[in-house]
């Protein structure tokens, strides 16, 4: 196993063991089939486990199977307090008292801000007296390092960056979404603050091994490299320097050996040009009914209305690769689940975004149609509800 060095010198397996994701049987999680995936992961080096509030069972079970294997001193625990169900300070210590129960630990190695949207409802935590809690659970060691997990555009995520003195971040990144999300702008944004990027969702929830259309496939199967799908989208991932760990929701045996034997053999900057034509080969086949060609530069930005149009044109497309409701989940994270909406209503036709566009693509009638696609009757009543239930 590969090991990569965090902002407080520990040394972190570059492959970590996403906990969201494992087997049920009847509505519980199968304890036994967990325990064997999480104990091989470990046995082969890995160190670093994933896991949250709401994801349901997930914390009891990881808290069962360390303490039945007596290796919580070994290994690094990642969870996150659902700051959106928070109503009042006393809130903090609540669901935080929780999860160390269920984690059965008197201490998280790594708390992350679970889905932090934006620096307002940063602002909203920060004017509830996130700061000093931080502060005090930092020095008494019930938290070793601070962080936030986000969805969303670039620019958002930079302002995040720069509101505190985080240990590290969390951001979903492939190389479908190199330029989405917070991007690769926004990872060499982080590192250059010296701040660790833990990667989530690398293969696209499966869709970068699972369905590729089939010239995709050909080209991975005529490759003289012989990798799979998901060592292509890993490797990619890896050969960044500034990624320091990968999660992966391993659900089988079979899976982890694959993905620790990955992890074990890679190092950094050993892409090759022919490596990186065939990933934007296999990108341009997965997304080859793109409806607006946005290369996610950012030319266009920042819209003078608060318009998120690179996130927009993301979820947009998603569609044609994706589907329409993994595209209504990006588009309503990337403009809605936040303090002030970003989504395309904000424009007024001013069209500076199109003197920038280096596509020359009709910004504003695309975001009239996205609007139109994306905005559907679920979108309206679910950005009704939305503040309600998630206290921003």
């Amino acid at each position: 196993m590969k090991y990569r060095v965090d902002k407080k010198g520990n040394q972190l397996s570059i492959l970590g063991f996403g906990c969201m994701r494992f087997t049920q049987t009847l509505g519980k999680i199968d304890i036994n089939k967990a325990e064997s995936e999480i104990m091989k992961a470990y046995e082969a080096g890995v160190n670093y486990f994933d896991t949250a509030y709401i994801y349901p069972g997930s914390e009891a079970a990881i808290g069962e199977i360390f303490e039945k294997n007596k290796i919580r001193d070994k290994i690094y625990i990642a969870t996150k307090l659902p700051h959106y169900m928070l109503k009042s300070k006393e809130d903090f210590d609540k669901y935080f008292n929780e999860e160390l129960k269920r984690l059965r630990t008197d201490y998280v190695d790594y708390y992350l801000m679970h889905m932090l949207t934006d620096a307002k409802t940063w602002e909203r935590l920060v004017d509830m007296g996130i700061k000093e809690w931080i502060e005090n659970k930092m020095a008494s060691g019930q938290i070793r390092n601070i962080g936030f997990s986000y969805h969303g555009g670039t620019d958002a995520f930079c302002k995040l960056i720069d509101c505190y003195d985080w240990d590290f971040c969390q951001i979903q990144y492939n190389y479908l979404d190199e330029h989405s999300q917070a991007g690769r702008a926004g990872l060499k944004y982080a590192a250059s603050k010296g701040i660790p990027v833990v990667i989530m969702e690398p293969l696209r929830g499966g869709r970068l091994v699972n369905n590729l259309p089939s010239e995709a496939s050909k080209l991975i199967e005529k490759n003289e490299h012989k990798w799979t799908p998901a060592e292509w989208a890993f490797r990619w991932l890896w050969d960044q320097e500034e990624v320091t760990v990968i999660l992966s929701g391993m659900n089988s045996i079979p899976m982890v050996e694959e993905n620790t034997k990955i992890a074990s053999s890679i190092e950094a900057n050993t892409f090759t040009e022919d490596d990186f034509n065939t990933v934007k080969k296999i990108t341009e086949a997965i997304i080859g009914n793109t409806k607006v060609g946005c290369t996610g530069c950012r030319y266009c930005m920042p819209c003078p209305k608060g318009v998120d149009i690179p996130g927009v044109f993301a979820a947009y497309n998603r569609q044609a690769s994706d589907g329409k409701m993994n595209a209504f989940r990006e588009y309503f994270m990337c403009t809605t689940l936040r303090k002030e909406y970003t989504g395309p209503a904000n424009c007024v036709e001013c069209g500076l975004c199109e003197k920038h566009c280096p596509q020359h693509i009709e910004i504003r009638n695309e975001l009239k149609n996205a609007r139109k696609s994306l905005e559907t009757p679920l979108y309206k009543i679910a950005r009704k509800v939305a503040p309600k239930v998630m206290k921003y």
